[in-house]
């Protein structure tokens, strides 16, 4: 059945076709279009200049190569109901409009122990009550429980659109070609088996398609170490991070002169403080949407001129881009070597006038950054036969490949001003 369809240009994918339907409409909404005003990438632009992109195209890129994987299964047999395309396709245009403001830098700090996820799945139904069209079944799909796993697989897995795009996409922006993937391929061998569709059926790969795979997880891999947690971005993040720590702490000791000028949304925020009991208030979610990227920007350029030493500081080096130095070490360090940093550090910040108690723990961060590429015990991706058997990835494709991205990577960290000489 043909379908009235809106047509928008995407420099990774091509063209994404847009139902002119309740996916019209949700593409309209404030929850949807606040995306525009969150880098995907968050702090990355710092260190990948073209990095500018935001959460609003990979919404997009992730509806359209979905609704492409539908595509292949109808051509394989799968019946797939129009209400549930459109279901599925709400559903991921959706699944990332509870990011905070620079995407994963600032999640949990604003809402409190609450990842997007929840902040998303409240606003959905927030949503839902605002607007006619949007089901229970998107709901469904994006809780990961509707009746088919299959959808629920496409929204949130190993294997998911989400993923695919944002390898994709990241990729393209910052011009690591490590990230590069077959994703036409993968979209061509995906398949649900048994293809009826029903409550036993899963998402799987055909076996022509495991290769595929490999290059995902691999490249996932590389993009997090060269990417998501390059060491400019760790240092960028914790400047950002310390900045708003330093103005709730400010805030909660009665000291709204030294944040003068900061939004007030992100006020409201950071004196209210409020945690996952409360998002499905009003006040709360309506206040989210109003928050975004140039919310704290705005309030960063208005804090490098604080009469708090601290917060000046750390505003000035996000908005000018002086930022710490991050270095990997081989080991945690002892505690006895981190009481000799802190005493380095101390020194260092009482030549630049910082001489508050707690400075230190603004200017110096111990951390450890993971990584896990595939996880065999987790939404375990399937392989298809060409005898129609099917089996767990990694019993099928190359063992040792698999069981190297399976490996848990840990690497320690210190961040802490240029000018603090820590001996490494």
């Amino acid at each position: 059945m043909a379908r009235d369809l809106t047509v928008l240009a995407d420099p990774v994918h091509g063209f994404i076709k847009i139902p002119q339907k309740i996916i019209q409409s949700l593409l309209e909404s404030p929850e949807v279009q606040r995306l525009r005003r969150i880098k995907q990438l968050g702090m990355g632009s710092l260190v990948f200049p073209a990095a500018e992109h935001s959460r609003f195209p990979h919404a997009l890129g992730a509806m359209g190569l979905l609704s492409g994987a539908l595509d292949s299964f109808e051509a394989k047999e799968t019946p797939i109901k129009e209400e549930e395309r459109l279901a599925a396709m709400a559903a991921i245009l959706l699944h990332d409009i509870g990011h905070s403001p620079f995407s994963h830098t600032l999640e949990s700090k604003l809402i409190h122990d609450t990842k997007h996820e929840e902040i998303s799945i409240a606003l959905v139904k927030h949503l839902k009550s605002q607007m006619g069209g949007l089901d229970d079944m998107t709901i469904a799909m994006l809780e990961g429980n509707y009746e088919k796993p299959f959808f629920n697989a496409l929204i949130s897995s190993q294997l998911d659109m989400d993923r695919l795009d944002y390898l994709c996409r990241d990729s393209h922006f910052t011009g690591v070609a490590e990230g590069r993937i077959g994703v036409g391929r993968i979209l061509r061998t995906l398949c649900v088996h048994p293809t009826d569709g029903g409550p036993e059926s899963c998402l799987a790969i055909e076996s022509k398609g495991v290769y595929a795979v490999e290059n995902v997880l691999i490249a996932r891999r590389l993009m997090y170490w060269q990417v998501y947690v390059h060491k400019t971005v760790i240092a960028a993040d914790y400047a950002l991070v310390g900045a708003i720590d330093r103005a709730r702490d400010l805030i909660r000791d009665g000291d709204d002169d030294a944040v003068r000028g900061i939004s007030p949304t992100l006020y409201w925020f950071l004196e209210e403080n409020p945690d996952k009991s409360r998002i499905f208030e009003d006040q709360v979610l309506t206040r989210f949407l109003d928050l975004d990227d140039s919310e704290v920007i705005y309030s960063l350029k208005q804090w490098c001129t604080s009469n708090d030493r601290i917060l000046a500081d750390l505003s000035r080096r996000i908005i000018t881009r002086k930022l710490f130095r991050c270095t990997f070490l081989e080991e945690e360090p002892s505690d006895r070597l981190y009481e000799n940093w802190k005493d380095h550090a101390t020194h260092a910040l009482a030549k630049m006038g910082i001489t508050s108690p707690d400075a230190h723990t603004y200017y110096l961060k111990v951390g450890v950054s993971s990584h896990e590429a595939y996880k065999p015990d987790k939404n375990v991706v399937h392989v298809l036969s060409p005898q129609g058997n099917l089996s767990k990835l990694g019993e099928y494709a190359d063992g040792a490949a698999i069981s190297a991205l399976t490996e848990f990577v840990q690497k320690p960290y210190v961040c802490h001003p240029k000018t603090v000489e820590l001996g490494l």
